[in-house]
């Protein structure tokens, strides 16, 4: 096998078949269900330290102090998460960076502002940019998406540079460049048209499902490419 990859929790690394333990009957298995698992338990806690427990936290302290605090709270937690990786020595997930990156411009907009509008109508902008960053990044030959792969599952280097592995890639990228365009629809619709509780509490169910769907779609194409490919996923 390749140079191990450190990860933060048990998880799978999608290697050559010839190169993963085998079980009891002698053969690799490629198991849907397990790769969903692992894929969960790597990546939801990041999603949900991310993007649910900010819009909670928003919640509450909107509802009962006022939105200046609230907007300096969540900015609080995201570089709290952060910190406390650094402090660890581990790794930043991607989509934590992200988000706190996302929150750091909001946050600046919407208190220099004073508008709750400014403050939730820059991520829309925000998830139109990702959108082109991605779509950018294809163009430059370097699709995101393989970044993003280490979160969720990582790939090791001799796997990642397959043709059929860099295809699909670039189609996942493409994949989540349009998951963020309908985001960001969505979410201007909810915004121009719900009070800011109804906002905040809806936008976050909707926004999940959205991503959660492109991760099912993410997981399932990976899943045939692997099979096409001979590949599995084992414990690194």
């Amino acid at each position: 096998m390749s140079e191990a990859i450190a990860v933060e929790s048990p998880a799978l690394i999608l290697v050559p078949a010839a190169h993963a333990r085998t079980n009891h009957d002698g053969h690799t298995r490629l198991s849907r269900r397990a790769v969903f698992l692992a894929v969960a338990r790597r990546g939801l806690p990041n999603i949900f330290e991310a993007t649910v427990v900010p819009a909670i936290l928003f919640f509450v302290i909107v509802t009962t102090i006022g939105a200046p605090v609230a907007m300096a709270a969540v900015l609080v937690w995201g570089y709290g998460a952060m910190l406390r990786r650094v402090l660890r020595s581990a790794r930043i997930p991607t989509v934590l960076l992200l988000a706190t990156l996302g929150l750091t411009v909001k946050t600046l907009v919407g208190l220099l502002s004073g508008s709750t509008f400014a403050y939730f109508v820059q991520p829309v902008a925000t998830t139109v940019v990702v959108a082109g960053v991605l779509v950018g990044s294809l163009l430059i030959g370097r699709p995101l998406v393989a970044r993003f792969a280490h979160d969720f599952c990582p790939v090791a280097p001799d796997v990642a540079s397959r043709p059929a592995v860099v295809r699909l890639f670039i189609g996942l990228t493409v994949l989540w460049a349009g998951a963020q365009l309908v985001t960001a629809a969505t979410t201007f619709g909810m915004l121009v048209t719900l009070s800011v509780t109804q906002y905040v509490a809806l936008k976050t169910v909707v926004c999940l499902g959205i991503s959660i769907t492109a991760i099912v779609i993410t997981v399932s194409w990976s899943l045939r490419t692997a099979r096409k490919e001979q590949l599995t996923f084992a414990a690194p």
